[in-house]
């Protein structure tokens, strides 16, 4: 017996946060009832178990997957403004697979992708402190202070952020390129520390996520992940 939550996670539907918000919804019918109980508990091999009234099934074939995604789309499945999403980049994928956590409609790099949900949730939960790695390009040079200001943490949204990493890698007329290294993941953090400290975000790319690297995948492809880099993953 296992939490349904859990399973939703385990079939590829999404992850076990978000399956929490839809069971919570009743998008989740187990036989034949409809189930908003957070603790209730599914038996794989005799129940049915329904998500917005299609049969689910757990894949026992685990799927890994990076896409090099391109700026100027979602991280969802539809998008309501029919704008392009990551699954118009990551096709012709045999199961049914989520996003571990996403990157704003602006920001390219590196995405991962299984239906393991016990990796998506170790992956997407804060606790874990996983480090991501982000190239920014922005306005203006930041001074000494500044750096030491990010690095400590930033008032942003009414929380102060975690200290983070950050470090000039070039330096033009009127813009900067920097390395940042966060270890949360709250929406368009990155951007809106910058945006603090004065150097608004000209663009921004995710080139690690732990030991695991964008590499020279090009832009809008996408590879399955490889025996090496899924161990450390499940190790983490």
């Amino acid at each position: 017996m296992i939490r349904l939550q859990k399973f939703l996670a385990d079939c590829g539907i999404c992850s076990r946060r978000k399956a929490e918000e839809y069971i919570l919804l009743g998008f989740v019918k187990v036989n034949d009832n409809i189930i908003t109980e957070l603790g209730f508990k599914v038996d794989p091999k005799k129940d049915k178990v329904y998500f917005k009234e299609n049969i689910i099934k757990i894949d026992h074939q685990k799927v890994y997957i990076m896409l090099n995604k391109p700026e100027d789309c979602v991280t969802t499945v539809k998008d309501p403004f029919d704008r392009k999403t990551v699954f118009d980049y990551v096709k012709n994928i045999e199961t049914r697979i989520v996003p571990i956590g996403r990157l704003d409609y602006d920001t390219s790099g590196l995405l991962l992708f299984t239906n393991d949900g016990d990796l998506t949730y170790k992956l997407t939960h804060p606790k874990h402190n996983i480090k991501k790695i982000y190239i920014a390009k922005v306005y203006g040079i930041p001074n000494k202070n500044k750096l030491e200001k990010f690095r400590k943490g930033i008032f942003i949204d009414g929380y102060r952020t975690l200290p983070a990493s950050i470090k000039i890698l070039n330096k033009e007329n009127k813009t900067s390129t920097l390395e940042i290294i966060i270890i949360e993941g709250r929406n368009r953090q990155v951007r809106k520390m910058c945006k603090e400290i004065g150097h608004k975000v000209i663009s921004l790319k995710r080139i690690a996520i732990g030991k695991i690297n964008i590499g020279n995948l090009k832009i809008g492809n996408f590879r399955y992940l490889t025996k090496d880099e899924i161990d450390y993953l499940k190790k983490i």
